[in-house]
């Protein structure tokens, strides 16, 4: 295998492409070999360019890779920022750190901070898709600024319930963000109390504020 090649992982951003950087865009651009989702491959890819799709068969687009890769580089896409819940665990557990590059991008949970004009350096951060954080981890805190990755099962809603549970007051205030960066995007502003008067949001991200 030819070590000069890399692995080239690209964040794209919150889903809107004015959010990707210029260097992760033109990567893209110049790439061989393309890996993404479906979206992503629809809104990125060019004529000429070999992609594969991301789908549930992980395996298959880990074969695509190391097949391509002795050729020349493979830019990965990933939604959000590499570094935060993405494939990029995945490639490190089948190729070498030495043979990945990673080019950041603007995450979902960046992105909700600074929409509502909040720091996030002292923010817990966790995640409810497909799991339940420790309670040690959500439990509340006087103070506490928190961000959340949410699911169908795991929403604002029933993580108001969840939080409210965990000692979280029910006037703490409560921030609801969906479709973010898209035309279409919500920021509903609640508390924990009345978090089930507004839409449900499912695949989103929900910060807490006490």
């Amino acid at each position: 295998m030819d070590k000069q090649n890399k692995i080239i992982v690209v964040g794209i951003g919150p889903g809107n492409p004015d959010y990707i950087v210029p260097k992760g865009l033109k990567t893209i651009q110049n790439a061989r070999y393309l890996v993404g989702g479906k979206r992503a491959l629809t809104e990125f890819a060019q004529a000429g360019q070999d992609t594969c799709a991301i789908t549930a068969d992980i395996q298959g687009v880990m074969a695509f890779i190391r097949n391509r890769l002795p050729q020349a580089d493979v830019v990965v896409m990933v939604s959000g920022d590499p570094g935060y819940y993405s494939l990029l665990d995945a490639l490190r557990r089948e190729f070498a750190p030495e043979q990945i590059a990673v080019i950041p991008g603007i995450s979902s949970m960046q992105y909700a901070f600074a929409k509502i004009a909040l720091p996030w350096h002292d923010a817990a951060l966790v995640s409810f898709h497909g799991r339940v954080p420790e309670a040690e981890a959500i439990k509340y805190q006087p103070g506490k600024i928190m961000g959340m990755l949410t699911d169908r099962n795991y929403n604002s809603h029933t993580i108001a319930k969840i939080l409210r549970n965990n000692g979280w007051p029910e006037e703490t205030e409560f921030y609801i963000c969906s479709r973010l960066s898209y035309e279409d995007e919500a920021i509903y502003t609640a508390t924990l109390q009345n978090a089930a008067d507004f839409p449900v949001v499912t695949h989103g991200i929900l910060i807490v504020k006490s």
